[in-house]
């Protein structure tokens, strides 16, 4: 929650309908880009999801926390940090969700084999 003129603003509950969409569109784009990546796992907590791929040998790797703001195309990104094992917050990045997964399968999928 964030203060603006002495009111707190209530963040946005990410619609079940989202959830439900949000987890095939990443599945469906990592089917298609990422061969690497087995399964997309998506949890939620509030108005984040968080996303962890599967590789082909079966390992979870954490990769991204997604923010909500109230669109089902636009969403904020947090690159998960493996050296702190938390999310560092990408605010100059806003898009869409296959556009988040690129960017960080881009830095850890494709050296998961070096």
């Amino acid at each position: 929650m964030t203060r603006r003129g002495g009111k707190i603003a209530v963040m946005p509950a990410i619609p079940a309908s989202t959830k439900t969409s949000l987890a095939q569109r990443l599945f469906l784009h990592a089917r298609q880009h990422w061969p690497q990546l087995i399964d997309v796992h998506v949890r939620y907590r509030g108005q984040f999801g968080y996303v962890e791929g599967e590789l082909t040998g079966g390992e979870r790797v954490p990769l991204m926390r997604l923010r909500y703001g109230g669109s089902a195309h636009r969403w904020g990104l947090a690159i998960h940090t493996p050296s702190t094992g938390g999310y560092e917050d990408a605010i100059w990045f806003t898009g869409s969700p296959q556009e988040a997964l690129d960017l960080v399968c881009d830095l850890y999928v494709t050296n998961t084999d070096s």
